[in-house]
């Protein structure tokens, strides 16, 4: 009697038993399926005939009277990049041009190149464009050199310098960085920072 028991019992169990590793694997595959939103607020930059968000510097407020300025009194192992007559020293994964016998922190200009990216670059697709983004400088390679451009309105990071500098334009608070405007969204409940316009020097 023992045996037919056993015979009908095995396979019922182990029928169980798969059933049952096939509807937690059924759980995991639908828990892990996740849908990209991105929360932002209005905005008040507006966007003019080429398509491109541009803001006079006329119209941006900075949070603090004085800009951030890093200096240091001596530049270990740097490299000098010569654009347009002057001259940017390298090192630190920064930019720095010489005053007064000391080296200050800038943000390169638009169309400066260089051969080689910053160690500390990372890669951002947007709009069918890769960028390369070092230290909140973006670069597009162009045969074998990367340029400094303005990111489209639109490009996603998720971290910005540490000197950036909070701004208001008509009562909304945005942060800049080398003259371009960020606005903080969440992306899948992660923080990040959206390009919503370039600040024109006048």
């Amino acid at each position: 009697m023992k045996t037919p028991i056993k015979v009908y019992l095995i396979p019922m169990l182990f029928i169980m038993a798969f059933a049952t590793q096939v509807s937690a694997q059924t759980k995991r595959s639908t828990a892990s399926k996740s849908v990209t939103t991105k929360t932002t607020t209005q905005r008040v930059i507006s966007t003019n005939s080429n398509n491109s968000k541009r803001v006079s510097s006329t119209k941006v407020t900075y949070k603090t009277p004085t800009k951030k300025v890093g200096s240091v009194r001596s530049l270990p192992q740097k490299t000098v990049v010569k654009h347009n007559g002057q001259s940017y020293y390298y090192a630190n994964n920064k930019y720095y041009t010489q005053s007064s016998g000391r080296y200050i922190a800038i943000a390169p200009k638009v169309g400066f190149r260089i051969n080689v990216l910053p160690t500390n670059y990372r890669r951002v697709y947007f709009n069918n464009r890769n960028y390369y983004n070092s230290n909140g400088i973006f670069y597009i390679q162009i045969n074998n050199q990367y340029e400094v451009v303005d990111p489209e309105v639109g490009t996603i990071v998720y971290e910005l310098p540490d000197d950036y500098e909070k701004v208001t334009i008509d009562g909304q608070t945005y942060y800049e960085y080398a003259n371009i405007l960020y606005e903080k969204v969440q992306i899948d409940g992660i923080r990040a920072y959206e390009v919503v316009g370039i600040i024109d020097m006048e």
